[in-house]
């Protein structure tokens, strides 16, 4: 019996559900993060922390306007490729455990313009307009820019450094301080808190600082909720060994 829709049929067997996608992406993102050592529960703290910091920002009226419902859930689920590109930087650079120098640094500071090439090559072979990718591009290439300009690979100052990349640049150097590396311990909540505060209006957008002063006992909840477990640090030093890298 006829319905009287007469509109096309179109066949979508080949594009796969949005929970697989996203399946993809995360698990694509935590396999890259396993060369830099980061196994565990980071790449969660970080959606989680951007997300709320989005939330608190979606009713400010610098923000109301593109942090809306589905660009916040947009940009949850980007949030795992930000560091994409340490795929390309070598072993000998980003394990080092010491102090980069000069050269190694420029070296380094290569991966935001790394991720943001294969995230353009993916939108290309998609060959059409896919926010999770652009949002993604956004974050890869621009998260390590600041406020005052002087951050890389663009030098942006202000407003003309992404929303997204604002919200992840934040949180990424939150879970730095708060995170064992090779080269340092852990920070305490408080202490990091302090430092975010100190880098507003010169590293970070004041506005976004404002927001996770507001809501920084949520943000401890989700980091002491989705805290690295001693299994973790154990698989960081196998890989280390496997690496053959000296700490």
């Amino acid at each position: 019996m006829s319905t009287g829709d007469t509109s096309p049929i179109v066949d979508n067997t080949n594009n796969p559900p949005a929970n697989v996608v996203d399946a993809i992406v995360m698990s694509i993102a935590m396999l890259a993060n396993t060369r830099d050592m980061d196994i565990g529960n980071h790449l969660l703290r970080k959606q989680m922390y951007v997300r709320a910091l989005a939330w608190k920002l979606s009713t400010h009226p610098r923000f109301q306007g593109t942090l809306t419902v589905s660009y916040i859930t947009t940009l949850f689920k980007a949030v795992p490729l930000h560091d994409i590109g340490k795929v390309g930087i070598p072993d000998r650079i980003l394990l080092k455990p010491g102090k980069l120098t000069a050269e190694e640094f420029d070296i380094m500071k290569t991966h935001a313009t790394l991720g943001r090439d294969t995230i353009s090559r993916a939108q290309a072979l998609a060959g059409e307009d896919v926010p999770l990718l652009t949002v993604a591009k956004e974050m890869s290439y621009s998260h390590h820019e600041k406020w005052d300009g002087s951050g890389y690979p663009q030098g942006l100052a202000g407003d003309h450094i992404p929303v997204s990349a604002r919200l992840m640049a934040l949180a990424d150097v939150y879970d730095a301080l708060i995170s064992r590396r090779v080269y340092k311990g852990p920070l305490s909540h408080n202490e990091s808190v302090n430092i975010v505060a100190q880098l507003k209006g010169t590293h970070f957008d004041a506005d976004v600082v404002n927001a996770f002063l507001d809501i920084h006992e949520n943000i401890n909840a989700i980091a002491l909720a989705y805290s690295d477990t001693d299994e973790d640090q154990k698989k960081k030093e196998v890989y280390k060994r496997l690496a053959q890298v000296t700490c």
